[in-house]
């Protein structure tokens, strides 16, 4: 997994946990990317990796899922020259909400903690059939989010109070 921008950074590591909590077996790295031009190789920026740096961290089989606060298309466009590209799934900004509450802003762009899951099962090999029931919780859990969010005016306290507990 990788991230970049806090609201992303925060809903990336409360994915991880949850990963951790419902599929321990599952082997996860989490890149934080702090300066976007480390993305591009380093003949293109100054601020840019090698390839060899960038396969390092990112590999060149595994899937990864991006989390980031602006526009996918940007991550798409620094990376594209990059090993691995085809398993990158970039999930950002896609213009959707309206004034709610920050984290029901980013279940509307599909940001959230319980999307990111999904994606990872989706994503990684094996995962669709073994994972189906952490899948449908993360569903369920996006669902009961957000009628608390309408009901309250406020997102849940399970949102609010989130801390890293590893």
């Amino acid at each position: 997994m990788a991230c970049c921008g806090d609201i992303p950074t925060l809903e990336t590591m409360a994915a991880v946990s949850l990963l951790r909590g419902h599929l321990p077996e599952l082997k996860v790295r989490v890149v934080n990317v702090v300066d976007l031009m480390r993305l591009q190789p380093e003949t293109e920026h100054p601020h840019g990796m090698s390839d060899a740096e960038y396969d390092a961290l990112f590999t060149t089989d595994a899937p990864v899922v991006f989390a980031y606060h602006g526009y996918p298309q940007l991550i798409r466009r620094l990376t594209y020259r990059r090993h691995g590209h085809d398993n990158l799934h970039v999930r950002g900004y896609k213009e959707e909400g309206t004034t709610t509450t920050p984290f029901d802003m980013v279940m509307m762009n599909d940001l959230d903690r319980s999307h990111l899951v999904m994606d990872v099962i989706d994503r990684v090999p094996g995962l669709v059939s073994s994972a189906g029931h952490v899948r449908q919780l993360m569903a369920d859990k996006r669902i009961t989010c957000r009628a608390y969010t309408r009901e309250n005016g406020e997102d849940a306290p399970e949102i609010n109070e989130w801390k890293w507990a590893y």
